[in-house]
């Protein structure tokens, strides 16, 4: 797969500056099965497309004020610091500006001396520990000397730092919002709720990598950057209890997305569990988890543009982002939504099309209506099989070529692709 595989066309003045008054007052584009199917609707539409037993999975990290400014001891010459990871002892990985002034050894005085900080080492891509020294809660000095860190794009300055933060944010660690949440209102939440829509909860600190291009021209080259995850086993029983009563887990965000799809056994259940992930996915990961997603519009050529191409095809999704150029959807972070499911019988391993259904240039080599039949069918075996505790090789194999039986694509992933994990 080449990185160009995934460009779209962008006009600048499409990139959403300012969020809107009203938080699900932006639009939502959605997406049905067949390419040319989208809707185009106001975000609090979200309730018709979601059922009584579905279950509605949001990220609760809170974006910390991560962005610093001081001067350096001696010289008094500016310093940005970035934080990304929390270590021990206080000490924090960071992403300093300008990297050359910040030399291990280097002492840095924030606030008049309220916080400061000395380079200890320099790490992989140019990255600086810092170990700061306080008196007090590091916390509260970083809500008092810290600003909000805005994505690059965004050049406007955010007047209420709370509307880059999620109306149910709880558990800070992050260095970016995750921004699909960015979308719901409590009232919103509430009515959902009130729908039978079960609502569970995850953490993943989102860190700026996920704003980092894509260099190698080869997708599978590409090396994702590593993220803190957490899942509580209340809230891991809610997403099996959906999945084993045969109704849909719908991811709010890319984040959740990552979250769900790291910690899940091969037929998606889930326990508690915590670490760190590095799972790049792009067409041809087959999801084990989710069955649908409620995103934002993403950076051409970005990783996140694989992850909903691989949920619904390289074409739908790139037909979607330019219907949302013309229609002058706000794209980004500030931006709006769309709504979309998992086809599931889409890709091999690859990223070729499942040539039993499709031409290798994505073409349904059957009417649209009996392939919607098929996936239907394949869906409910599949969750058949998983709760029997049968595995979905027979199943797999049934609705698969030979070339891409079962054992085919777990040897292909195996070999190239650890973050598959077929």
């Amino acid at each position: 797969m080449d990185v160009k595989d995934f460009y779209y066309d962008l006009p600048k003045e499409l990139i959403a500056q300012d969020p809107l008054e009203d938080r699900s007052g932006s639009r939502l584009l959605v997406l049905g099965k067949k390419e040319d199917e989208l809707k185009h609707r106001i975000f609090k539409d979200i309730k018709e497309y979601l059922k009584p037993g579905d279950c509605l999975v949001l990220n609760n990290t809170k974006v910390i004020p991560a962005r610093l400014y001081g001067v350096k001891e001696g010289t008094e010459a500016k310093i940005e610091i970035l934080l990304l990871k929390r270590k021990e002892n206080d000490i924090w990985e960071t992403l300093v500006k300008p990297g050359k002034k910040a030399k291990p050894g280097t002492k840095i005085i924030f606030g008049e001396g309220l916080l400061t900080g000395e380079v200890i080492d320099v790490v992989e891509e140019g990255n600086r520990l810092i170990q700061f020294h306080y008196e007090g809660i590091f916390e509260e000095i970083l809500d008092r000397l810290g600003q909000m860190p805005l994505p690059p794009y965004i050049t406007h300055q955010l007047k209420d730092r709370n509307r880059y933060q999620t109306v149910y944010a709880k558990y800070d660690g992050s260095a970016a919002a995750p921004t699909a949440g960015l979308h719901f209102t409590k009232e919103l939440l509430a009515e959902i709720k009130e729908m039978g829509v079960e609502i569970a909860e995850v953490t993943l600190h989102v860190g700026l990598g996920t704003f980092r291009p894509v260099k190698e021209s080869d997708v599978l080259k590409h090396h994702m950057h590593s993220e803190f995850y957490r899942i509580e086993q209340s809230e891991a029983e809610k997403i099996n209890k959906a999945k084993r009563e045969g109704h849909r887990v719908i991811s709010v965000g890319t984040t959740s997305t990552r979250t769900l799809e790291s910690a899940a056994d091969e037929n998606g259940f889930l326990t508690e569990k915590s670490g760190w992930t590095e799972i790049f996915i792009y067409p041809g990961y087959r999801f084990k988890v989710i069955d649908g997603l409620i995103t934002n519009f993403h950076l051409p050529e970005s990783t996140l543009v694989m992850l909903v191409a691989a949920l619904t095809g390289r074409e739908h999704i790139l037909h979607a982002y330019e219907t949302a150029v013309q229609e002058k959807y706000r794209f980004f972070s500030f931006g709006d939504a769309m709504f979309l499911e998992v086809n599931r019988l889409l890709y091999n391993p690859d990223a070729t099309y499942n040539e039993k259904y499709y031409s290798q240039t994505g073409e349904l080599k059957i009417p649209y209506e009996e392939y919607e039949t098929i996936l239907e069918q394949y869906e409910k075996e599949i969750r058949n099989a998983v709760i029997a505790g049968s595995g979905i090789r027979d199943v797999w194999n049934k609705y698969h070529t030979e070339r891409w039986n079962y054992e085919m694509c777990a040897e292909w992933c195996k070999e190239n692709s650890a973050n598959h994990r077929f």
